[in-house]
């Protein structure tokens, strides 16, 4: 790697260096499926999430609601989701179509395989002690 004269040495610098490299590795299995990692994460987080509102699913993703929505458009265009009126007329209920369920269908195995390549590059202990180091953040950062 070439190493950036301009690294100020900052914690959120590196780790937007890292998430861009990770997000490289997953969109070049997921290419196939036409859909972005950020895509699967959202339409997997959906999927788990039925019928949820826009508030609800950028809480668990960690984005802002307005960034969430402009996310969302392009899977709205794809037909993959639904945004309608939920139970409450203020917030949107969000859906996978039948073309979103089968888009996260063929998707699956690929995220796998990218998964797998990630665990081969750096080592299945690597991964998992990120992982844990990952989730001690986000949990220690949300408690704030």
């Amino acid at each position: 790697m070439t190493p950036n004269p301009g690294d100020p040495g900052c914690t959120c610098y590196r780790l937007r260096q890292t998430a861009r490299l990770v997000s490289r590795t997953y969109d070049r299995f997921l290419a196939p499926a036409d859909i972005s990692i950020g895509q699967f994460g959202m339409l997997s987080t959906l999927a788990a999430m039925e019928g949820k509102s826009i508030s609800e699913l950028a809480d668990v993703l960690q984005m802002e609601r307005t960034t969430l929505t402009r996310n969302l458009s392009p899977l709205k265009k794809l037909r993959y989701i639904t945004i309608a009126e939920g139970q409450d007329k203020r917030a949107k209920s969000l859906r996978l179509t039948k073309a979103g369920e089968k888009a996260l269908s063929s998707a699956k195995p690929l995220w796998r395989a990218a998964q797998q390549s990630l665990e081969r590059q750096l080592g299945n202990a690597e991964v998992k002690s990120l992982t844990k180091t990952l989730d001690n953040v986000m949990d220690r950062l949300s408690a704030n």
